[in-house]
């Protein structure tokens, strides 16, 4: 193998921050005044993730391809999946606020919240009939309870969410693409099979588009909660 692959998971990762970080400091966003709002829910999602990242790894759900990685490891996982973890969702949520400054998406409709709670209890039975695949069950089980508390709570940002997440899918097949060796000779990532569906898009399991959808969720929902707290701040 040549030296740069070595580093291609964390070019590949620098390459999706680069064109985010530069565009943060426009004054039509204005994102970079928002990412302590953003830190909050990256490190409430890291605590969840990243453990249940490291189980998986150790159980063999999935494997990294040590041609790929730079060779650092932090509680068996590459340092590059911890920045996964950091830079991925701040990706996104660029990508949300883009959505939401060009796009405005209006508030969801009550169809809208009676069509999540569905589609949320679809996902509960999934997992529960799919209970021996562990990345499947555990991923839909997550996405199943959070549609349905999405649904009970009906948070006003929920289509807004919806929007960036069709928006986001476009760089997620990309960036998951070549991890998963979608177009490259090798993935950075190996999946066993037995613990999921076989199923995927490219060659990315689509299980991979559930557990997107649970991290980017779980960082929104806090994003929003603490930017509805630093603009009631600013009214007093």
């Amino acid at each position: 193998m040549e030296l740069y692959s070595k580093y291609f998971y964390f070019f590949l990762l620098l390459f999706s921050f680069s064109f985010p970080f530069i565009r943060s400091f426009e004054n039509k966003l204005n994102y970079y005044k928002k990412w302590p709002a953003l830190l909050s829910g990256v490190f409430l999602m890291i605590g969840i993730h990243i453990p249940i990242d490291i189980y998986f790894t150790n159980i063999g759900v999935w494997s990294f391809n040590k041609e790929f990685v730079c060779g650092v490891y932090l509680a068996n996982l590459p340092i590059e999946e911890w920045l996964f973890f950091l830079i991925i969702p701040f990706c996104c949520v660029f990508i949300y606020e883009c959505t939401n400054y060009f796009l405005n998406p209006k508030k969801p409709s009550l169809t809208n919240y009676k069509v999540t709670f569905l589609c949320g209890i679809v996902f509960i039975i999934l997992a529960c009939l799919l209970n021996e695949k562990t990345y499947t069950s555990l991923y839909f089980s997550l996405a199943g309870v959070s549609l349905v508390l999405i649904y009970l709570l009906q948070p006003g940002w929920w289509h807004k969410f919806q929007v960036m997440y069709v928006f986001a899918l476009i760089p997620f097949i990309l960036v998951n693409g070549f991890l998963t060796g979608s177009f490259t000779e090798d993935p950075v990532v190996y999946y066993n099979d037995l613990e999921n569906l076989s199923m995927r898009i490219l060659n990315i399991p689509i299980e991979d588009f559930v557990y997107n959808f649970n991290i980017l969720l779980l960082v929104v929902a806090v994003y929003e909660y603490q930017l509805s707290k630093m603009l009631s701040v600013k009214k007093d």
